[in-house]
């Protein structure tokens, strides 16, 4: 241990929080009171005072800061990571506001790791919350929280390296002009697109779905901060009822990331240097083996809607950068990972990684350490850090075990993984990698006229009925989105009724990238 160079990164503290609205001690905290807490918590577990040590505090966005149009009701601070640093009595010189996407907790442990080891920082706190079940409820009653007080409107002076929202090309816009309407319809067409390729049907889909996730609500029963702490069956998953609805086809409302939640979560890095002079016991730190992360081609545009190589050579080159990456043509496999938590706001994901490592359903291990988004809970951008926390844990309890945490932002648009360990290692080497974009395989047409076979579909059900729509390939091997006419019930009829991948479509532009497609009663089924 002593031979671990001064400039080392190590996670010395952890903390979460949460509450729900039907705990006794209810407090309807805000977001940022909530981050605090988490800050706060994490300073104790490192097990001394180290928040005037803290030199950099990186907040990941809470929801209603997420996009321009993204609407924060009962007000917001002007200075996430500074309202944070006060209320633990911390001041950084440094105060970064992190850009939207699930990936941003992973992706800022080795970003933040490498600015320790390149002598830029000592000390370093990574923080987000959400407070979305609290602002429903509010929203819900008519109630406003106390706008007063700095809980959820506050002004905080400071310097703040605001990064923007980062959503460029993540989501096109041909998809949003055509009835995509954000990740959900977006994932439902991987998940579509996949179960097409495996050849079976979408109720044995959803069974799957409903095996795949059946363990995780285990997990989430067992843990106190979960926003739905109860265990399902795979068919209560699996099967649509009042409380089961359908969502976005082929997801049910258990299928999906639970959006209400009152959750924080920090991690606070140091050098091991700092640690040593803060006196920070070695039992409590945990090294950072390796992090990687990359951008992914927008939907539209991507080679493959069916799988995302992109995640999976993240999730290898992390692997390859701890020493646990396979060296020969053998498949690959997660060998020495003891716990592992994969992104899970929907099934593909999970799907992606378990095909791609050789995983199933029931992997001793599990495939969540916190239960997963859709019954751990998941909105917004902070889960990951939760995962995180819960990586840390682990592996404090089982010395020299490895943990591996996704992280996966947009619609599998951006990804990031961490490896974690007891076992010291020094920061030799290049352990922190942000890899090359992946470009795209497709251009898209903005405006078609004619016959094309669709890709994969989704129909997501609104109040006025529902929005079909679908991604198809035209004939000149173009990228074209479209939806139903409203008036057109027989095309949305056969959709519902059949499976609409490999057919042929009739296509017409509507003006301003706007497309109905048209779904024949004979129309023949082709290679896409």
């Amino acid at each position: 241990m002593s031979q671990i160079p001064d400039n080392t990164p190590i996670i010395i503290g952890v903390g979460q929080v949460s509450e729900r609205i039907s705990d006794d001690n209810y407090a309807a905290l805000s977001p940022m009171d909530l981050a605090g807490n988490a800050l706060s918590e994490a300073i104790e577990d490192s097990g001394s005072n180290v928040a005037t040590s803290i030199d950099t505090i990186a907040a990941i966005r809470q929801f209603e800061i997420s996009s321009q149009v993204a609407v924060a009701p009962f007000g917001k601070s002007n200075n996430p990571p500074r309202s944070i640093a006060r209320r633990v009595g911390a001041n950084p010189k440094r105060a970064i506001l992190e850009i939207t996407g699930g990936q941003g907790p992973q992706k800022l442990v080795g970003e933040l790791a490498q600015n320790i080891a390149d002598g830029k920082s000592d000390m370093a706190a990574i923080v987000g919350s959400e407070a979305i079940s609290t602002m429903l409820t509010h929203l819900k009653s008519g109630d406003k929280p106390d706008l007063q007080k700095p809980d959820w409107n506050e002004e905080v002076d400071g310097d703040l390296e605001d990064r923007g929202y980062g959503l460029e090309g993540q989501f096109d816009s041909a998809l949003l002009k055509n009835g995509f309407t954000g990740p959900v319809t977006g994932y439902a067409l991987f998940d579509n697109a996949r179960r097409h390729k495996l050849g079976i049907s979408v109720s044995d889909y959803q069974e799957q779905i409903g095996a795949l996730f059946a363990p995780f609500t285990n997990v989430a029963a067992s843990n106190p901060h979960s926003a739905s702490p109860k265990s399902l069956s795979i068919d209560t998953i699996a099967t649509m009822s009042d409380k089961n609805r359908m969502i976005s086809h082929p997801y049910l409302r258990h299928m999906v990331s639970r959006d209400q939640v009152n959750q924080g979560a920090a991690i606070i890095l140091s050098s091991v240097d700092k640690a040593r002079e803060l006196g920070i016991a070695q039992d409590k730190w945990v090294y950072i083996h390796g992090v990687t992360c990359a951008k992914e081609a927008s939907i539209m545009e991507r080679s493959d809607l069916s799988s995302c190589a992109s995640a999976v050579n993240v999730v290898q080159e992390a692997l390859n950068i701890a020493g646990q990456g396979v060296d020969d043509d053998t498949p690959l496999a997660m060998r020495d990972m003891c716990y592992l938590d994969l992104y899970s706001c929907f099934s593909f994901p999970v799907f992606t990684m378990m095909e791609a490592f050789n995983l199933s359903h029931d992997d001793k291990r599990g495939l969540t350490l916190t239960g997963g988004l859709p019954f751990f809970g998941g909105a917004g951008n902070n889960y990951s850090s939760h995962a995180i926390v819960e990586a840390v844990l682990r592996v404090r309890r089982d010395p020299k075990a490895f943990a591996l945490v996704g992280a996966n932002g947009g619609a599998m648009s951006k990804y990031a993984c961490g490896i974690y360990s007891t076992r010291p290692t020094p920061w030799d080497i290049a352990r922190y990698n942000l890899m090359p974009d992946t470009q795209g395989s497709f251009e898209v047409a903005a405006e078609y006229d004619g016959e094309a076979i669709v890709e994969s579909f989704t129909i997501a059900p609104n109040k006025k009925g529902a929005v079909a729509s679908i991604i198809a390939r035209t004939t000149d091997d173009q990228r074209v989105a479209a939806m139903v006419n409203q008036d057109d019930a027989a095309t949305m009829q056969r959709l519902s009724d059949d499976d609409a991948i490999g057919r042929n479509v009739t296509i017409s532009h509507q003006g301003k990238g706007v497309h109905h497609f048209r779904l024949h009663r004979d129309a023949e089924i082709n290679s896409a």
